[in-house]
């Protein structure tokens, strides 16, 4: 059975061929994705290794305990230390460092890769005995030597267009900074290398903003040939003030860098791998297809082998091992395609400001098992239920001269079970109409709903072939005779026709799906923007624990063109009930021009010190109604504290969860006395970049600093839908990719089957041109029966599913991106028009004798 499994390979290579390049497109998917994952893991782990190269410990500051007064809140790091650790036995080299961090304005002006706080780095430049600093080696130019100048890394200079001579703008945690470029340097530091900046000052200028005059935040020393760094680490160790200072190995070190930023890039396997389910998911329907079509084909072979001996499961058997082979094929061809993958999607993934780290490709056993264990077990289990299939055919069937159709009682049984399988998904669908809040309960509701619905739509296809493909031939039938034809041709087989039109049925819903929920989401925030600000801008602190500078508010408040401006501090508010929730200090007489709110009861006339005002959704949680007390500590600096609810509003995104007064919020917040947010109203009511640039003037143009208005602040709000969109793109190319070799697939088989119908119609009158028309047009009707069963499923599980979203956003309600569905429809018939191409070449090149003579 094994020889007989691999001549059948062998003589229908050709039809097994689109099931190959299915599968290999989602086992290239997994393959590349694996391979990328250990390749950027390993490239990570070297530029960390080379950061730390010839460290064998770092000395760090430990963190002060609370009380411990003036003496205890400076670092002991400091050149004493940095002399006692020198004469460690067994220490190389001792080399103090200082670092922290610091935004820069690029030469336009505009703030450097600001989106990463986490690798804004800066440095002092700390010259050993040679002079120089080897973490810093320079470049160009020379190092920093005054408090005016400045140092910045190659990559750094080139994103921000920097040339040496230059004057560059830059922050910290205060006052905007201005520095003359002196130099370039190159650093080893995976996290510059991965796409941050670093600024370098003189060690006298890092000591004052990052330290104290005179002290370090760390302490690096390398081992003398002949101790081990495992031994010197054990002696620093043992040399430090215990309460004071601490010892971390450099291999910890490199390890805990590589494992940090790989995972703030892990989500760059995500989609690659959701693009390789996809692919596996809908290439599956292929499988089930083509093994279906070659087990009718070959139902009287079959039946012969059952006639001299062969059993159940020898049939069986033998189906199977024809899977194994093109699953083997398919993985090997998926295994290389995917490297190539892998080589390209650090490139396609990077950009300016989130640079993937290039490095030789590794190529471990995981990838290597997952190709093959996916394409194969894939394969097989896709051509498990034809296998079965042709386990039945009983001897007799050799004798037959046809295919018998499938009886009523099958037909009733597929629609018994479809039927109630439809209601379970759509209950559980619609059941989440109800709810408001995207919980995980509800989400595993809604993914098994959607589930569900597709294995409803799929069991329930061939039912619901005929009377569509019905509706849609009155448009085919316009075409004379060649549209009737192919309308009865695609009914002729109801089960072949819904099984080459599901690929193409899930990848439609997958995308129409998405469509909805990201037009739904896009069109609310658009609404919760234009309902909740009534500023035309937004100037605000970049991250949570910067402020504005505190003049900054009287210059924009002066800035022309500003109507009225008011400040907010924002902090967190710990609840005595148990939760933390973000607080917005506000002063009532202000706010009211900048800031959209609807009461559902009280108001802000009654805020103040000891009152508080509460969005919808804590109301509801906290059982809160106007006149409430709750007990509540702002920041950390505060005891807990009773306060009275003044008034209820309605969810503002704005506004936030809680809104307090703003010298109480000021008083007890993470940073006193700070302001973190300014909302501005202009006269015209309408952002300009001249608006724009003057109110970044007024804030000193410090890159820690962000102005934005409306428009910017909703794309903002939407970034995840530009994911959102990507994915769905991809869907749809790789969904059609895969229906495309299905339907050429379907087609050539019906063509092989109906050699001798099309040699009677040639002989008959019906021209090569008409032959070709009516493989065209039927092509044409699969394509759009499975369109529409796709987008009908689509819509309903995006109109369901999107309830969950409800409780995020107050504005949102369905919808409908009407020009992406209505495009879906013609690309779906340029989709069916394109795939019958050469099956309809290969009918029209039959000649009627040469056709009808055929067996």
């Amino acid at each position: 059975m094994l020889r007989t499994a691999l001549r059948n390979v062998l003589a229908s290579k050709a039809r097994l061929a689109m099931t190959v390049l299915a599968v290999c497109l989602g086992v290239a998917f997994v393959c590349g994705t694996l391979v990328f994952a250990e390749s950027s893991a390993a490239a990570y782990r070297a530029s960390a290794s080379k950061n730390f190269a010839g460290i064998a410990t770092t000395v760090t500051p430990k963190a002060v305990p609370p009380g411990a007064g003036a003496e205890g809140d400076a670092s002991v790091l400091d050149d004493a230390l940095v002399r006692k650790l020198a004469e460690v036995p067994g220490a190389a080299s001792v080399r103090p460092a200082v670092d922290g961090s610091a935004v820069m304005n690029a030469a336009d002006g505009h703030p450097l890769r600001a989106g990463k706080a986490w690798a804004n780095l800066a440095a002092g430049y700390v010259p050993g005995k040679d002079g120089t600093d080897s973490r810093h080696p320079v470049l160009k130019g020379r190092a920093p030597r005054g408090g005016d100048e400045l140092a910045v890394d190659s990559g750094t200079a080139a994103a921000g267009g920097f040339r040496i001579g230059d004057t560059v703008t830059l922050a910290t945690d205060g006052p905007v900074l201005k520095k003359r470029l002196v130099g370039i340097v190159g650093t080893q530091d995976s996290r510059v290398t991965a796409g941050g900046t670093l600024a370098v000052f003189d060690r006298a200028t890092a000591q004052q903003l990052f330290a104290s005059p005179g002290r370090y935040t760390s302490i690096d020393l390398s081992a003398a040939p002949g101790t081990s760094p495992a031994t010197l680490h054990e002696r620093v160790a043992a040399a430090l003030p215990a309460d004071r200072a601490e010892a971390v190995s450099g291999a910890a070190q490199a390890a805990q860098q590589a494992t940090y930023l790989d995972t703030l890039t892990r989500g760059h396997q995500k989609m690659p791998m959701v693009f390789a389910g996809v692919a596996l998911f809908i290439g599956s329907f292929l499988i089930v297809n083509t093994f279906t079509m070659l087990v009718s084909r070959r139902t009287r072979e079959i039946a012969l082998l059952r006639a001299i001996g062969a059993s159940r499961r020898q049939v069986v058997r033998s189906l199977l091992w024809e899977a194994v082979l093109v699953g083997l094929v398919a993985s090997a061809a998926g295994f290389v395609l995917g490297l190539g993958i892998a080589s390209v999607l650090p490139g396609l993934l990077s950009t300016a400001e989130d640079a993937l780290p290039r490095g030789p490709l590794v190529i471990g056993a995981r990838p290597v098992v997952a190709a093959f264990a996916v394409g194969v077990g894939v394969t097989v289990l896709a051509a498990w239920l034809p296998s079965r299939k042709a386990a039945r055919v009983a001897p007799l069937e050799a004798l037959r001269a046809c295919e018998q159709p499938p009886g009523a009682r099958a037909s009733r049984v597929r629609g018994a079970a479809g039927a109630v399988v439809l209601v379970l998904g759509a209950g559980l669908l619609v059941s989440l109409t109800g709810a408001k809040d995207a919980s995980e309960a509800n989400l595993q509701r809604a993914m098994a709903g959607c589930a569900l619905l597709a294995v409803a739509l799929i069991v329930l296809a061939p039912l619901l072939a005929v009377p569509v493909i019905r509706l849609t031939g009155r448009l085919t039938g316009r075409f004379g005779i060649t549209g009737r034809l192919a309308r009865d041709n695609a009914l002729r087989d109801p089960r072949r026709t819904a099984a080459t039109a599901s690929a193409l049925m899930i990848s439609t819903a997958l995308v129409a799906g998405l469509a909805v929920i990201g037009n739904s989401t896009g069109t609310a925030l658009d609404r919760q923007a234009a309902a909740g600000l009534g500023a035309d801008y937004v100037i605000s602190s970049r991250t949570h624990m910067t402020a504005l500078d505190p003049a900054a508010e009287k210059r924009v408040a002066a800035t022309p063109g500003v109507k009225t401006s008011s400040a907010v501090a924002d902090s967190v508010v710990f609840l005595a009930g148990g939760g933390v929730r973000e607080i917005a200090g506000v002063t009532p007489a202000a706010v009211r021009e900048v800031m959209k709110l609807d009461f559902v009861s009280g108001s802000l006339d009654e805020l103040g010190p000891g009152r508080v005002a509460v969005s919808g959704t804590l109301a509801r949680e906290q059982h809160l109604t106007t006149g409430s007390r709750v007990g509540a500590r702002i920041g950390t600096g505060q005891e807990l504290k009773q306060y009275t609810v003044v008034g209820v509003y309605r969810d503002n995104p704005t506004a936030g969860t809680v809104l307090g007064d703003r010298s109480e919020v000021q008083e007890h917040g993470f940073l006193p006395g700070s302001v973190q947010r300014i909302l501005v109203r202009t006269d015209g009511g309408a952002a300009s970049k001249a608006t724009a640039d003057r109110l970044r003037a007024a804030v000193g143009d410090s890159p820690l600093v962000r102005v934005k208005d409306r428009e910017q602040l909703v794309r903002e709000a939407a970034g995840a839908l530009d994911d959102l969109l990507t994915l769905m793109y991809g869907l749809l190319a790789i969904g059609a990719v895969i229906s495309l070799l299905g339907i050429v697939n379907t087609l050539a088989v019906s063509v092989s089957e109906r050699t001798r119908e099309i040699g009677v119609l040639r002989a008959i009158g019906l021209d090569r041109a008409g032959i070709r028309r009516m493989i065209r047009l039927e092509s044409v009707t699969v394509a759009a029966f499975g369109t529409l069963l796709g987008l009908a499923g689509g819509v309903f599980g995006a109109w369901a599913v999107g309830a969950l979203a409800g409780g995020a956003l107050a504005e949102y309600s369905l919808a409908l991106p009407w020009g992406t569905l209505l495009l879906l429809c013609p690309a779906s018939l340029a989709l069916g028009t394109v795939a019958a191409a050469a099956p309809a070449r290969r009918a029209a090149a039959l000649g009627p004798l040469e056709a009808v003579a055929q067996s």
